[in-house]
């Protein structure tokens, strides 16, 4: 989650794809590690709340640290042991093999001043990393209108319910829960092995790259209900200008950054160069860079339910998207090897 070796895939998924941490997000090993002790010593006060007071109650919603950020949990256990009370959180929005237990040290009431200093921290974090929390330019690509003359009006409403109930209902939040198909997923999972194990790479430029299944997707559209909504051309300039904007903080692996600074020069955009491979990455992450995106709350319903739709497509045309052999680039392979070494 957040920053630290993290996957981030719907809820009900068991698989797991890790991403790197510090250059990127991308890592082949999913570690967690506590953080959020502002002391290194405790008092006699603290030492008897850790241990004889259980002050949270099942079923309660809180804030929890997981890394340097603190997300929205819910305690599902709490258990007396040696060390103190514990308590068996989920974290709301995220799969459950992140249900962890933790200490009082990473574990504070749902309140206004608690949720503004979650929301500091993250603003912080995201200003460390490169501004990649709300990229300049996508928020406004985002519509914040319904669109115009859209056919088969009950249907997409009663779509957009739908869709509402995966969205959460705490405005302070804003999680879109995003579905990626499970072709996707396996996807995600195999490509992890290619580059973190094998020491693989994507061939770069991709063809076809992101612009041209941005478009493909649009004409899809366009063929399917005769006529492309402006709403959905925004919200798919908004995905785009997202991708360039992140794919160099958090979508590559490291053994990719070398190839990245030999192909992209300052005349030419990600989108024109990656492929499928990393635009899918780009929506497990997603949900994530959205929550710090001044959208209102039907927009974002609309939104996730555009990139369902949109990922169904990845599904349905994968074997013309995406690769189906890696390679070992020369020009990096030594450097690289000498890396992981």
């Amino acid at each position: 989650m957040g920053s630290s070796n993290t996957a981030l895939t719907d809820e009900d998924d068991d698989s797991a794809t890790e991403f790197d941490n510090t250059a990127t997000e991308f890592d082949n090993t999913a570690t967690k590690t506590d953080s959020g002790s502002d002391s290194a010593t405790e008092t006699d006060e603290e030492f008897r709340n850790r241990y004889d007071t259980c002050l949270f109650t099942e079923g309660e919603k809180v804030l929890a640290y997981h890394s340097n950020f603190i997300y929205l949990a819910k305690v599902l256990k709490c258990e007396k042991r040696g060390t103190g009370w514990q308590y068996f959180v989920h974290y709301l929005g995220w799969k459950k093999n992140w249900d962890e237990w933790v200490g009082l040290d990473r574990i504070m009431k749902y309140t206004d001043e608690n949720v503004q200093k979650k929301e500091a921290l993250y603003k912080k974090l995201m200003e460390e990393k490169g501004e990649i929390g709300t990229p300049k330019g996508a928020t406004s690509n985002v519509p914040l209108r319904k669109p115009k003359g859209v056919r088969g009006k009950k249907r997409k409403n009663d779509s957009i319910c739908k869709a509402k109930q995966a969205v959460t209902s705490d405005s302070s939040e804003k999680l879109v829960n995003i579905h990626i198909p499970l072709t996707l997923k396996k996807q995600l999972i195999e490509e992890c092995e290619f580059i973190t194990h094998l020491g693989k790479l994507v061939k770069l430029p991709r063809t076809p790259n992101v612009e041209d299944i941005l478009k493909m997707y649009l004409d899809y559209r366009y063929k399917k209900d005769n006529m492309v909504s402006d709403s959905v051309i925004e919200i798919f300039k908004g995905i785009r200008a997202y991708f360039n904007k992140a794919l160099p903080v958090i979508l590559l692996y490291k053994s990719e950054r070398q190839q990245y600074q030999y192909i992209i020069t300052e005349d030419a955009c990600p989108s024109t160069v990656y492929g499928a491979e990393h635009l899918l990455r780009l929506f497990v992450k997603l949900p994530e860079l959205l929550m710090c995106a001044d959208i209102e709350q039907e927009t974002l319903m609309e939104l996730q339910q555009k990139i369902d739709d949109f990922l169904k497509f990845l599904q349905k045309n994968h074997n013309a998207l995406f690769l189906s052999t890696y390679h070992v680039a020369e020009d990096v392979e030594t450097s690289t090897n000498k890396h992981d070494n």
